[in-house]
């Protein structure tokens, strides 16, 4: 995966060592309902499109951005999903780990048509979402939170239990 600039400034000093990272990732339909995946470079998996924002970067602009890099489709955010911590680090092949606290918005595709955009995909396509190919849970969970109209909660928040004095 291309490592933003920043990031790899970063990286100079920090190492491998474990960062905690912004995250954005988009649940992208079409008019009839069917969900754009990519199939990862790095891992092979298909998956949700997403990235990480560069410095100043809204969130919304983010996923807007990702999309259109990876599969030249145009998206129009409609609703945020979700923030939620990844409850384990990721660590890529050259040795980077990574945790990435993901923002996910539901977005609707106006225009463009699905294709490899860069060398982080190996594929791109639309799936019905009762046909979809091999996927982790937490890609089904939220293309079905984006399908609902409840709250983008998985589980409750960990109730704060202030330290004793």
């Amino acid at each position: 995966m291309p490592i933003p600039d920043f990031l790899r400034t970063l990286r100079a000093t920090a190492g491998h060592q474990l960062l905690l990272l912004p995250g954005v990732s988009g649940v992208v339909f079409d008019d009839d309902g069917q969900v754009l995946l990519a199939r990862r470079a790095d891992n092979g998996r298909w998956s949700l499109i997403g990235g990480i924002p560069e410095p100043g970067e809204q969130p919304a602009d983010t996923v807007v951005r990702e999309v259109f890099e990876e599969t030249a489709v145009q998206v129009r955010p409609e609703r945020l999903l979700l923030v939620q911590s990844q409850r384990e680090p990721v660590t890529y092949p050259n040795g980077d780990v990574c945790q990435f606290v993901d923002i996910c918005f539901q977005c609707r595709a106006v225009g463009g048509e699905a294709r490899v955009n860069d060398d982080e995909s190996l594929e791109v396509g639309w799936f019905a979402v009762d046909a979809l190919p091999d996927v982790e849970e937490f890609v089904v969970s939220r293309i079905k939170l984006a399908m609902s109209d409840g709250p983008a909660w998985f589980e409750p928040p960990t109730p704060f239990a202030p330290p004793a004095v």
